[in-house]
């Protein structure tokens, strides 16, 4: 019997690998909530199949998404990455790349951890909502608002509500798996 999955995932094998293995999964260790933070700030406006497709060429582009070394990054890197066609080249994007390591190494200084201070929204547990159709998730909650709001406060762009609950999704910190997906219960 074949496994049910969420319906926005099916028939598309780097989709099925990506829900089945990471997508809800809670994420607390720094570098990966950074790397999903990028993803997601360069996601906006677009499918995140696109963002997908290209993740190892992001991850190449941005050294790995070492927020410790892309805060030095310089005009020519900067420049390289705009000529990357391997990655999405939006120069507002790039910009707040930059901008947002720098925030999030902020944050880890004020709070221990950049986990610390994201999880802290949610009383260090994931909120499990309860939809039988994806379809029915909401874009953004009062609390990706919230969150949303403090990471601007904090210097952080492209951090937009719908922005911030598909990073809230992708990290674990809301289960919005279908309840008749066999991920369901394993996150």
């Amino acid at each position: 019997m074949a496994k049910h999955r969420c319906g926005w995932c099916e028939g598309d094998e780097l989709y099925e690998a990506y829900h089945d293995q990471e997508w809800g999964t809670p994420v607390k260790d720094d570098p990966t909530l950074f790397e999903f933070l990028v993803l997601e700030t360069f996601q906006a406006g677009l499918s995140w199949i696109t963002v997908l497709r290209k993740r190892e060429n992001f991850r190449k582009a941005f050294d790995q998404f070492d927020y410790e070394q892309i805060i030095h990054y310089k005009q020519d890197k900067i420049d390289a990455l705009l000529a990357d066609s391997g990655i999405i080249r939006n120069k507002l994007k790039v910009h707040a790349t930059v901008s947002n390591a720098k925030a999030f190494m902020d944050v880890q200084k004020e709070f221990g951890s950049f986990s610390d201070y994201i999880w802290r929204f949610v009383d260090g547990k994931a909120i499990k909502n309860k939809w039988d159709n994806y379809k029915d998730c909401p874009a953004t909650t009062p609390l990706s608002d919230a969150i949303s709001k403090d990471l601007k406060k904090r210097g952080f762009k492209f951090v937009g509500s719908t922005v911030i609950y598909a990073f809230m999704q992708a990290t674990g910190m809301v289960n919005d798996h279908e309840m008749g997906c066999f991920r369901y219960e394993e996150v």
